[in-house]
């Protein structure tokens, strides 16, 4: 298995496609162990029929809609006018649109791409340094799959057989820290830049950008309410939530055009088909490493080493931490979890608390380069070189590596909350 290992790393770094070399490495490796070559087709095709997946294409097509529809800026309009009179309150109404839409969309590249156009032009206009302002855009980006709904804790909660609603809950309080001290941040710098602020918003002011994005803001109450009380499950919410996408762009906010709406479903289904394909092709690629016996080598391993539960997962971040920096989230997620999930259990775990670990790694990795994309989506909304936004980047890193400290230290922070709504 290692030459194998050692063959899809060297696919993976001469640009071969990762489910491509997922599933040549797996061939690879039924063929030379004399497996049944049954196997590959059976656990592909397993793989694929999972319910809760289901979800994924819905919350792919609610992103794409809000984005197509007038959601964002009025999203922006309302953070603007709650927050816009700090100190820096353009960078502050930044990181809040972006904890907002994340309860709509669950996408770190969708809020970049989808709100970043307006924030960095918005900010730009005020006097904003344009790589201040791509950073605050990349960096408040990363909240988006950590407040539910989110599409890589859907993938977590497939492959680790977890309650996809305990995650979706325990995200609530790591996303809100995500974005509080991220904002301490923005205040910081402002005040060493001395940047703007906006006038203190009045009532009538407020009450009209809170009008005007009713109707957004109403989507993540739905969506939460709902899987909380039982209404609906997390997969199918994700319907609601595109249905409740369609409504708002077509009907209340009238800037959706019906004939957009092929055009958008064809590109969910590409988005949707390259995540599925990486399931499809990881699910086979870790039963391969089980079969090869990695899985239980390195937990030996990472026991020898200690059998403390803080000192295990602060290596396991470390690992993910550099594993971020040149793996996608999803691509990664897939790979590692039946490798780490098994410590985990056996340390006693709760497997929230360890999807919320791998999840906020994984975003914090999609600002980090060399493959960080979310730092690539944000160098071409902002016009401006990679190298700049990483570099501008760099001191959001701390806040956000703060609350991973916390998230691991702390286990309530990510399980209080969902066994307080759902039980343990």
């Amino acid at each position: 298995m290692t030459v194998i290992f050692f063959i899809w790393l060297l696919m993976m770094l001469l640009g071969v496609p990762i489910f491509v070399s997922l599933g040549i490495a797996s061939l690879l490796h039924l063929l030379t162990s004399n497996l049944n070559l049954l196997t590959l087709p059976q656990r592909i095709t397993n793989a694929a029929n999972s319910f809760p997946l289901l979800a994924a294409p819905f919350f792919i097509l609610m992103g794409n809609i809000m984005n197509t529809s007038g959601v964002t800026r009025r999203i922006f309009n309302f953070a603007n006018a709650l927050v816009g009179w700090l100190r820096g309150g353009l960078g502050h109404a930044n990181v809040v649109a972006s904890m907002i839409f994340a309860g709509m969309s669950g996408s770190a590249v969708a809020d970049a791409g989808g709100l970043g156009t307006i924030e960095i032009e918005a900010m730009k206009e005020r006097g904003y340094d344009i790589d201040f302002s791509a950073a605050v855009t990349a960096a408040s980006a990363t909240v988006g799959p950590i407040i539910p709904p989110s599409l890589p804790m859907i993938i977590y909660g497939v492959s680790a057989d977890t309650s996809v609603g305990k995650l979706f809950i325990g995200g609530v309080i790591p996303g809100l820290l995500m974005g509080l001290s991220m904002m301490v941040l923005v205040g910081w710098i402002a005040r060493k830049r001395n940047y703007p602020k906006e006038p203190f918003p009045t009532i009538q002011s407020l009450w009209k950008a809170f009008r005007e994005a009713f109707w957004a803001l109403l989507a993540p109450v739905i969506l939460f309410g709902g899987i909380v009380s039982g209404v609906f499950t997390p997969t199918e919410a994700a319907v609601v939530a595109a249905f409740y996408a369609l409504i708002l762009g077509l009907f209340i906010y009238k800037e959706f055009q019906l004939r957009q709406l092929p055009r958008l479903i064809l590109m969910t289904m590409e988005t949707n088909g390259v995540v599925l394909a990486l399931v499809m092709t990881a699910v086979l690629f870790g039963w391969n490493l089980s079969v090869a016996d990695v899985p239980q080598t390195l937990g030996r391993a990472l026991l020898y080493v200690s059998s403390n539960p803080i000192v295990v997962l602060l290596i396991i971040n470390l690992f993910l931490l550099v594993v971020g920096c040149f793996m996608e989230a999803i691509a990664a997620m897939m790979i590692l979890i039946p490798i780490l999930l098994p410590v985990a259990i056996k340390l006693q775990i709760d497997p929230v608390q360890f999807g919320l670990i791998i999840v906020l790694n994984l975003m914090i990795g999609t600002i980090t380069p060399p493959v960080g994309i979310v730092l690539f989506v944000t160098a071409n909304v902002a016009k401006i070189s990679f190298e700049r936004v990483t570099k501008a980047t760099i001191p959001f890193l701390i806040p956000l590596l703060i609350v991973l400290l916390l998230v691991t230290l702390v286990p309530g922070i990510t399980t209080w909350l969902p066994n307080l709504i759902m039980g343990r």
